[in-house]
């Protein structure tokens, strides 16, 4: 079976490090030095430049690296109407022991009275055809990366939702699923046919004290929360066209090489893979906090993994005879074996601004070395 549309063998999660001068400018923007058409323009040219290094790197699922952005959730959110970020997207907090994020909260009715992520789709696609595209380089596919749904609740839960607006969660829930649908709509019109949801809560949920702390603020079983969550993710892409492919990444947590959370997949498996409407998972494999492979088992023969064996949280280049074999363990509980598998490195190398403590020559290095990986197990083209 071939691959669904937008994924390759060898893939990637998103965001990618930022230059330092979009860094020292969106400090000048929040300081008033500099404008925010400055902050644009130069975002402009480092997103063409980085476009051309990804296709000559071999990628052939290309993003903006996140360049837009300070967090991969937050700068998105904040577009829905309602949605509010408490606290400035420009960390004060020098030192990323301890870190946590803005606040998110619902201050009113969650609505989408325009599309958000189009302008950015646009430009990205122009920059593609710019650099040759799919004429120089066979199949390409832009891809747009934003953050599931379940990111406007789980963290603040009940308490970070306006009880006048929302005094039943339920309405919530429908106004989120609602506004996630009118923006993938508005995403296809524009031409978009891949787009991947980040989301951390479902990773969270298999860290036995997450697990613990999610059910008391909650108020409820986690295998509820799961199945709570599974059920508006389906009902946010349930309105997809056919031929727009949608994918799912868990994270365990990416600030500056940090992790958050540990703990194998099995507590919530059956509902990420049999419960859950995605075409694509992009897993977290990268060290021994992500579990064995076992919860592969329940992998529908019809779904594909993107399984992030290489690690984006350190500069040391992997051992590819360690990812291959890597791979080859995986797949021995996969129902079609590696034909169900792709390679990435396992998180994005640049989740918030501040990127992951590597350099961009280590960066690089690694995605080519993943694409040298596919081509060795799956063969040069690596859309099949």
């Amino acid at each position: 079976m071939p691959l669904p549309t937008g994924v390759y063998r060898a893939d990637q999660v998103g965001s990618l490090l930022r230059p330092r001068e979009i860094l020292a400018t969106r400090e000048k923007v929040a300081s008033g030095e500099a404008s925010a058409s400055d902050l644009k323009k130069l975002e402009d040219n480092y997103i063409a430049d980085v476009v051309r290094k990804q296709l000559e790197a071999g990628l052939r699922s290309i993003t903006d690296g996140e360049f837009r952005r300070a967090f991969f959730h937050l700068d998105f959110l904040q577009h829905f109407d309602g949605v509010e970020v408490e606290g400035s997207l420009i960390s004060t907090n020098t030192s990323k022991n301890g870190f946590t994020p803005p606040r998110l909260v619902v201050n009113g009715k969650v609505g989408h009275s325009k599309p958000i992520q189009v302008g950015d789709f646009k430009f990205l696609e122009k920059q593609i055809a710019s650099a040759g595209g799919e004429g120089k380089y066979g199949k390409v596919t832009t891809k747009v990366a934003i953050p599931s749904p379940t990111m406007v609740h789980f963290r603040g839960g009940r308490e970070s939702i306006d009880l006048e607006s929302y005094p039943s969660l339920d309405a919530f829930f429908d106004d989120v699923a609602r506004a996630y649908q009118e923006e993938l709509q508005d995403l296809y019109d524009a031409g978009c046919r891949f787009v991947q949801l980040d989301d951390t809560n479902l990773a969270y949920l298999c860290d036995p004290k997450m697990r613990s702390a999610a059910e008391e603020r909650h108020g409820s079983d986690a295998k509820k929360i799961a199945s709570q969550y599974a059920d508006l993710i389906n009902r946010a892409i349930e309105k997809r066209p056919k031929d727009m492919t949608i994918g799912i990444h868990l994270c365990r947590g990416n600030h500056r090489s940090q992790w958050f959370a540990q703990g194998g997949y099995e507590p919530v498996a059956e509902v990420l893979f049999k419960d859950l409407n995605v075409d694509v998972y992009f897993l977290e494999y990268d060290d021994a906090r992500s579990g064995d492979f076992g919860p592969l088992r329940h992998l529908p023969e019809n779904k594909v993994v993107v399984l992030g064996v290489m690690t984006s949280k350190k500069g040391a280049l992997d051992s590819k005879e360690a990812m291959v074999e890597r791979l080859k363990e995986a797949s021995k509980y996969c129902k079609r074996g590696l034909d169900q598998l792709c390679v990435s490195h396992q998180c994005g190398f640049s989740s918030t601004m501040e990127g992951n403590e590597l350099s961009e020559d280590e960066q690089w290095a690694k995605i080519r070395l993943e694409v040298e990986i596919a081509k060795e197990l799956w063969g040069d083209d690596l859309s099949q």
